[in-house]
């Protein structure tokens, strides 16, 4: 494992910092408020209010702190909507690491954030009842993922120029054909490159206002043939 630090960013809340890599999981300017505006706004909120689905079925590339599942978990723990959330990790933490996350301190949810982290890898596990959690341990390129499962993706993998190996167009590709048709995928990266390489994908490329601190982000939708 990697060695890892706590960091506090400017909304509060803390985040990791991968010295190896000399990269942050989450925004220096906001953890949390950085993962409501590009993953939950701009992801889970946008397809909901835009699709009249009961079940979605999201894929995470980077499960990280478990942020973003946390906050999805808040979004629908009292709604008619059913999840299936899918994430991937390959370096899990250990608890020592993510126990010392303030997530819980505003968002509340405590149980919730230590199943998220306690649940077994590679099994399916019922989070709510409307929430089912597939943690796998695995690197992106290697993880097999089905045709056409996918409503939604937050694509949370390390920066470009960190890991440019999950930011491939062969890559990209695997993600585009998992995706339904109308899916939504949603990054913090807004890169030219990307945004040309899921444009040749096929998929409707939008630049949207980034979370505070950031310019932009990018929202891709996979359009009807």
């Amino acid at each position: 494992m990697p060695s890892i630090k706590l960091i506090v960013t400017s909304d509060g809340s803390h985040s990791l910092l991968n010295e190896a890599l000399d990269e942050t999981y989450h925004s220096v300017h906001g953890a949390i408020q950085e993962s409501e505006h590009v993953f939950i706004k701009n992801g889970l909120d946008h397809f909901l209010n835009s699709r009249n689905l009961k079940n979605v079925s999201i894929l995470e590339v980077g499960f990280g702190t478990g942020l973003n599942a946390l906050l999805t978990l808040r979004r629908i723990i009292d709604s008619p909507v059913a999840i299936r959330y899918t994430t991937l990790e390959s370096f899990p933490l250990g608890e020592e690491l993510w126990s010392m996350l303030n997530y819980t301190q505003s968002l509340g949810l405590t149980e919730y954030f230590q199943k998220l982290h306690r649940s077994a890898w590679d099994e399916p596990y019922d989070l709510l009842p409307n929430m089912e959690l597939m943690k796998k341990q695995k690197l992106l390129q290697q993880a097999e993922l089905p045709a056409e499962a996918f409503d939604i993706v937050y694509f949370d993998a390390f920066a470009p120029n960190k890991q440019p190996e999950l930011w491939t167009i062969d890559v990209l590709k695997k993600i585009a054909v998992a995706m339904k048709t109308n899916a939504v995928l949603v990054t913090y990266c807004a890169k030219g490159q990307l945004k040309r390489d899921l444009k040749a994908l096929g998929l409707n490329v939008e630049t949207l206002d980034g979370p505070p601190g950031k310019k932009e982000m990018v929202r891709a939708i996979k359009p009807a043939l």
